[in-house]
């Protein structure tokens, strides 16, 4: 299994200097999850560290090419809500062999840590047991297909379709 961080609204900071909510670019959030859930031996690795309104085709050809290219079987893709069923619907129409699942979070890990450690600890364990390739969503309290959890923005919570 590996960890692919984008940034998104999970990876969000406080910058108190310009008074707004900034994608780092590092994975201070995903590591201090995976300590606290003795997870520190799954590899990670940062790939674009934007809002997901920001990801683009490019970006996307990106970590397509990293999971491509990978020997892994399984991959966790930390991604922010609003474009991840973009990101969902390509990876899964390229993969031939691996189980992708994004997980993210409606709000910053270092504002509130439950719904990030909850959504990133499930998308583990669904990882780790082994899905058919595919690309899922891993929110809410789900795991899903891509194409059966999408985003209710006025609810601000993801649904079954």
């Amino acid at each position: 299994m590996l960890i692919l961080n984008t940034g998104g609204t999970f990876n969000k900071r406080y910058n108190r200097i310009s008074g707004e909510l900034e994608v780092p670019c590092d994975n201070l959030a995903v590591e201090a999850i995976l300590n606290s859930i003795n997870a520190n031996d799954i590899p990670m690795a940062g790939a674009v560290y934007k809002d997901s309104l920001d990801i683009n085709a490019d970006d996307r050809k990106m970590i397509a090419n990293i999971i491509l290219q990978s020997s892994e079987k399984a991959f966790v893709v930390i991604h922010g809500t609003d474009t991840m069923h973009l990101s969902a619907a390509l990876l899964d129409a390229l993969v031939e062999t691996q189980a992708v699942i994004f997980t993210g979070a409606m709000v910053p890990f270092f504002i509130d840590s439950v719904e990030a450690s909850a959504n990133l600890a499930m998308a583990i364990g669904f990882a780790k047991s082994n899905p058919p390739k595919g690309a899922y969503i891993c929110m809410s309290g789900e795991v899903l297909p891509h194409k059966e959890l999408v985003k209710n923005r006025e609810r601000g919570v993801f649904e079954r379709v």
